[in-house]
């Protein structure tokens, strides 16, 4: 027997949460377009979809990182050769973070971000590498000892806030630019304290530090006091006690 309302679309549905009335009203139920084996694929390319992907990056990021000790991220170029004074550095910081007692998050790519792995690596310390899906991927570098690869950039750039203690910056290109300034954001609204921001190369830095003061500044777009927000050094062992003295220093390991 044929049920009066069969056929017949409703004026309004609710699905969960969600209402839909006239023209928005979906065919069939949820559990209908769960269960049914068959029709288009392209719901797993939907938004309500990608939010459940999102929630799974967090989890696992979460997961993952959870128990790490005190530690500091280290960012800088992928472009930065091996066996330049930049790369270098990297190592030498590496190390040294270490040495003081934490363990060495970078974006995990190559570059000054597989010196800094090595320098911790080499320094038996606790080795970070957060990737990120790009088209030119190029995978983890081999001094990560954990890894975890992120499809979303606000994702992994919590996960770099979250389980770091402070900034150490080397010079880098709009990625490095990206997360220095996502960084002294959350610091100058108060949205993080504590939260040292090291810049290493003043050569390289200076430009942009004449730029703030003298036209950022100048024109009232920030505060003189929004300076002090970081610090810039040529030295190893200076950028680590910037570090060490915002954050106490933590037992070394």
């Amino acid at each position: 027997m044929t049920h009066p309302e069969e056929g017949r679309t409703p004026e309004e549905q609710r699905l969960g949460p969600v209402l839909r009335r006239r023209e928005q009203v979906q065919p069939g139920t949820t559990d209908q377009r769960l269960l049914d084996t068959e029709g288009d694929s392209e719901w797993v390319h939907t938004d309500p979809w990608r939010v459940m992907r999102i929630q799974s990056e967090f989890v696992e990021g979460f997961g993952a990182l959870a128990e790490l000790p005190s530690a500091i991220s280290v960012f800088g170029s992928a472009r930065t050769p091996v066996g330049t004074p930049e790369y270098d550095a990297g190592v030498r910081i590496g190390s040294a973070l270490v040495e003081a007692g934490f363990a060495v998050i970078t974006g995990g790519g190559p570059g000054a971000m597989e010196a800094a792995n090595k320098g911790a690596r080499e320094a038996n310390g606790v080795s970070v590498g957060l990737g990120i899906e790009l088209p030119f991927e190029q995978g983890l570098n081999p001094h990560v000892d954990i890894g975890v690869n992120f499809r979303y950039f606000f994702v992994r750039k919590t996960m770099f806030v979250k389980y770091a203690e402070g900034f150490v910056v080397l010079p880098g290109g709009f990625g490095t630019l990206d997360e220095l300034f996502e960084a002294l954001t959350l610091v100058q609204t108060q949205k993080v304290t504590r939260f040292p921001i090291v810049l290493f190369g003043t050569e390289y830095w200076g430009g942009l530090v004449d730029w703030l003061r003298n036209t950022v500044i100048a024109q009232g777009k920030a505060s003189e006091r929004d300076l002090l927000l970081f610090h810039v050094t040529d030295d190893v062992e200076e950028a680590v006690a910037l570090v060490t003295k915002e954050t106490g220093s933590p037992t070394p390991s």
